[in-house]
């Protein structure tokens, strides 16, 4: 059985703010307790109550999701430095879906922020983000060089699908399939994403981390290299 991470964070809208704690698998699943309802998703952005949408009153959703609010979280996200090992970072993420304090329908937004904290210096993401895989390239190229990122983001085994990719937790994890997923360097053909992509290990979270993480190094795979 796979533990569940906890999150600490805090939800936001035009009826007012509390704090929430998140939990996740790393992987497809994300739930919360906001209000009283029970809330459950694959991502941050997909967020449905479990009993059926609760009262207009209570909550603006969109396609059966959360919408019109505002999500802040943070997560553990370790990071590399030559010459120190490992250090504890935490990332801070804010996910704006919508106008959260404004009257609906409101302007169709959706903006990603995160900041990374580190050993008392924090390094951010751009103002106008909309998915992970944006957000920590801008954080790994603001840190030193001599840091790096560990997480499954920048990890020798994960890519993306050629079809396209959420906002999060689209990211492919090919740990079991090494020796074939190192040949990978364009999307049809022998060599090519598709020719393994079947075989793909699981889904997961660009934050999250396995005992198999590797550096992604000279090897591009088809998404390229990280950042």
């Amino acid at each position: 059985m796979i533990a569940l991470l906890r999150w600490p964070g805090r939800y936001t809208d035009r009826h007012g703010s509390e704090e929430i704690v998140f939990e996740s698998d790393g992987r497809e699943l994300i739930r919360t307790t906001i209000r009283g309802v029970r809330f459950e998703g694959d991502t941050m952005d997909d967020l449905g109550a479990l009993g059926g949408e609760p009262p207009e009153q209570m909550f603006s959703f969109r396609d059966g999701a959360l919408y019109f609010c505002l999500l802040e979280w943070e997560t553990p996200l370790p990071v590399d430095v030559r010459g120190s090992g490992v250090r504890p970072g935490t990332l801070h993420c804010v996910l704006r879906l919508g106008d959260p304090a404004g009257p609906r329908p409101g302007p169709d937004l959706q903006t990603l922020t995160t900041t990374l904290r580190l050993d008392g210096h924090e390094f951010s993401s751009g103002t106008l983000r909309y998915d992970f895989e944006e957000a920590l390239r801008d954080i790994q190229h603001a840190l030193p060089r001599a840091a790096r990122l560990r997480a499954c983001v920048s990890c020798a085994w994960s890519d993306y699908s050629p079809l396209g990719n959420g906002m999060m937790a689209a990211l492919a994890c090919f740990r079991d399939v090494k020796d074939r997923y190192r040949r990978v360097d364009a999307k049809h053909g022998p060599t090519g994403i598709f020719a393994v992509w079947d075989d793909l290990t699981e889904f997961v979270q660009e934050t999250w981390l396995c005992p198999e993480f590797e550096h992604r190094g000279n090897h591009r795979g088809y998404r390229g290299s990280f950042p």
